[in-house]
Parts: C-alpha cells; structure tokens; sequence
C-alpha cells in the first residue's frame, strides 16, 4: 500500500536525557501497517524552517486497551535545529508523518537466533523487531553500544521482553570497555557453526561496516540497515544513495529509501 500523510498528535515527549527523547504519536494507520525496520519522514515545524523533512526508524507500535495498533514512537537525538523540535515539542501539537516508508526486516524463526547490533541511536528499529520475533519464538539477543553509560537506554525494556543484553561503552562506564562489535566478535567465535544465527544491525557506518565483515568471517548471514541522509524519502531527490553489489553483479548505486534502508551485508560495497 501507498504510504499515509498524516497529522499525527504528539500524546506524550518523553525525555532520556539532555539530548535523546521518544516521542509517542497518535497515527493508527501508521501504525497498523508498520513493520520492523521501517521509518516515516516527520516534518519538525510547520513552514519551510527546516524545509525537509527527517527520517526516523518506527520505535515502537503504539497499541489501544484492546490491543489495536494506535499509534508510533521514535527515538531521536537532538543533533541540528529539526530535531531540537522534536525535543522540545508538547502533548497537543501535531506533526506530519509520512509512512511508513522503506524495505523492513526478515524476521528469523527457531531454530534460528536474532543477534541484534546497536550503536546510539541506532537502537530505533529494534523495539519493533524484538516483538515481532516474539511472535515467531526466535531468540534474541542485543549487542548495545555507546560512548558512555548515559547513552544506553530502554535496557529494562528490552530484558522484561527475554532479550540478553551485551554491553559495551567507550569509557568502560557500563558493559565491556571498547567498542559493541568486540563483544560480538567473542560471541561469533564461541557459537557453534551448527548453531544458526542471523545478525541485524543499525548504527553508524563504521560499525555497520565491521558487522558485515564479521558475519562473513564467522559464516553468518546479516541485514543491515542503514542510516543515510533522506530529503524525501520516496526516490525522488537521490540524496541517499548506496553503493551495492547484487547477486555478484556489478557494483551500482541504489536508493536507500527505497532499496532499503534494510540491505544484505553481503550486498552493500564499502567505499
């Protein structure tokens, strides 16, 4: 189906610290046809100041009393004047939403296991995810990383719901000392061959980068998803293009919006 406009209702802004909040928005539409790893494109003001919108992984899918779908949240960090916005905006404003928008997830059944890959704000598609493998049983797994301790959020969440969590901070604050794929690597060597694992990761590229030529080293199959600059979201600016390799063919540039922003680890061509 098409994406939706919607003016979506702020219900609630919740505050994680001096620069990430989640935003709950009223968008049942949205919301109904949400699937994990896809994002919407929020404009943050009414009028051109900025003049394009911003893209944002779905978080979570709101539900009713009665379980409906009833609306999103996102996770943002305030990095520039649109999302500092998205920081400050109040329960009662209305923003539009356009979505959802992109290439979701596989998601893996048992005997399989998700081993999900974090960095920052990277953790946006994964609340969806781990519901949605709760559906299918699959285990999961969280490798979270950040620079310190105060980057690290929703970890109760991600427990209450059977996730292990693996930690990791630059400064040794919380979890191992160093970077998220260190204990991913110890992870992939002691896992057995036999023993399937699928490895999902967001974050910056660098990081995106090492979990691909990880998964490829220990023989596993990753999905990847992307965080490149989007002005539409739709294909028409061109402004998110990635460089892949299909099917062993030529490399060529594909749009991230479009294409993905989900891709096969094996697929994407790092400059």
């Amino acid at each position: 189906m098409p994406p939706l406009d919607v003016p979506a209702l702020v219900l609630r802004n919740t505050h994680l610290s001096p620069d990430y909040n989640v935003l709950h928005l009223e968008a049942p539409a949205i919301a109904a046809a949400s699937q994990p790893g896809q994002f919407v494109m929020i404009r943050t003001a009414a009028g051109t100041d900025p003049l394009l919108r911003r893209p944002f992984s779905v978080f979570e899918v709101l539900r009713d009393a009665a379980g409906s779908p009833s609306g999103i949240s996102v996770l943002s960090k305030r990095i520039g004047p649109g999302t500092a916005r998205l920081y400050d905006a109040a329960a009662g404003d209305r923003l539009l939403v356009l979505g959802p928008l992109g290439k979701p997830f596989s998601l893996v059944s048992p005997p399989a296991e998700a081993w999900m890959v974090a960095g920052g704000v990277g953790l946006a598609p994964f609340a969806t995810l781990t519901e949605a493998l709760r559906s299918t049983g699959a285990p999961a797994r969280l490798f979270y990383g950040g620079r310190t301790r105060a980057d690290l959020f929703y970890l109760d969440w991600f427990a209450s719901r059977g996730v292990t969590l693996d930690l990791a901070t630059e400064d040794g604050s919380l979890g191992a000392h160093g970077r998220v794929t260190a204990p991913l690597d110890d992870a992939l060597r002691a896992r057995a061959a036999s023993l399937p694992v699928t490895l999902y990761a967001c974050g910056p590229e660098p990081m995106l980068k090492a979990v691909a030529g990880l998964a490829r080293t220990y023989g596993r199959s990753s999905q990847l998803s992307t965080e490149r600059i989007m002005g539409c979201g739709l294909g028409g600016c061109y402004s998110c293009v990635v460089r892949v390799r299909e099917a062993g063919g030529a490399p060529h540039f594909v749009r991230s919006c479009l294409n993905g922003p989900v891709f096969n680890g094996d697929d994407l061509v790092w400059e």
